[in-house]
């Protein structure tokens, strides 16, 4: 079954973001990954307006996504946004066969 990371952000340092958003692409792809939806336009429609950034991100199954968010390579992107350069939540969940 496929399952989807879903992340929600708030962006600090635009900069240091930036070298954790570079970086991240080719890691999510190199585990069957699939950007569905990265920034853009977007509208709470219930809930706190703390983030102003949302990713889904799809993956083959739960297994390849869970390795791709521990993964060594992931783990250094993240820690550019992780030095303070932002705040994120992130969720994976498994999807409908």
């Amino acid at each position: 079954m496929p399952a989807y990371w879903i992340a929600r952000s708030r962006i600090d340092d635009p900069v240091e973001y930036k070298q954790y958003t570079d970086l991240v692409p080719e890691i999510i792809a190199s585990f069957g990954g699939k950007i569905l939806a990265r920034g853009g336009p977007f509208r709470i429609m219930e809930g706190p307006e703390n983030f102003t950034r949302f990713v889904v991100i799809e993956f083959p199954s739960m297994e390849r996504a869970v390795a791709c968010f521990e993964s060594k390579a992931y783990v250094e992107a993240a820690s550019f946004r992780r030095a303070g350069a932002g705040i994120v939540e992130n969720v994976i969940v498994e999807g409908l066969s």
